[in-house]
């Protein structure tokens, strides 16, 4: 960033030489993501998919919450455009770079939709992420309500249109779906069918939860 110009011919002089211009790194960290997934789908050699997940991460560790508040000028998880070399963080508010953050994460957790279908490909999900011990998952419901359900060692959960997932690092892989009324299905792979898919994109409460078992 020293030597790099920016935009200081036609912007505002912190954003100029000297100045992290965090929505220019976001962006970069959402295009080398998107040649990795490219990767995966191309069924690219594993030495290069590896090489480009660690591309990937090294990014990743300059930017936002992986900064602390003395290099980033303010709280690193709030938005800012950029930090000049002598100041603090500039120009706050929900700037283009939380867009690359949310497409990014999602990314990470490996979540798409693919002709209507739901796939759970997480090869970007560091292992470090999963809880080493049991523990419990708070969210909110379809209708609102708060729920708490627990989880097993070494996995992580999240919502997708409010309905939990859960990841868990055991084999065989395979996807487990719980329905409203209790009753569980299982399904090998990653990807659920169509009709799955839509009663969550719908949220209709109907699917209460997804669990994906993923082998180490």
């Amino acid at each position: 960033h020293q030597a790099f110009t920016g935009r200081s011919g036609t912007f505002f002089a912190y954003e100029g030489l000297g100045s992290i211009y965090w929505h220019m790194v976001a962006k970069l960290l959402l295009a080398v993501q998107e040649i990795c997934q490219q990767a995966v789908r191309e069924e690219a050699a594993p030495e290069l998919v590896a090489a480009l997940a660690a591309s990937y991460y090294d990014i990743r560790a300059g930017i936002g919450y992986q900064k602390g508040p003395a290099e980033y000028g303010a709280f690193p998880t709030d938005p800012y455009s950029h930090t000049p070399a002598g100041g603090g963080a500039r120009q706050p508010g929900m700037t283009g770079q939380v867009k690359e953050e949310i497409l990014t994460r999602w990314g990470e957790l490996g979540v798409s939709v693919q002709a209507g279908t739901i796939q759970f490909k997480p090869i970007l999900l560091e292992t470090d992420e999963y809880l080493p011990v049991a523990d419990s998952f708070a969210y909110l419901d379809v209708h609102g309500q708060s729920r708490r359900i627990d989880l097993p060692a070494y996995s992580l959960a999240f919502t997708y249109c409010q309905v939990p997932v859960i990841y868990t690092l055991a084999s065989p892989a395979r996807l487990e779906i719980t329905l409203a009324d209790g009753t569980r299905k299982s399904v090998e792979g990653n990807r659920l069918d169509q009709t799955t898919s839509q009663h969550i994109l719908a949220r209709d409460g109907q699917v209460q939860s997804v669990h994906l078992f993923l082998p180490q």
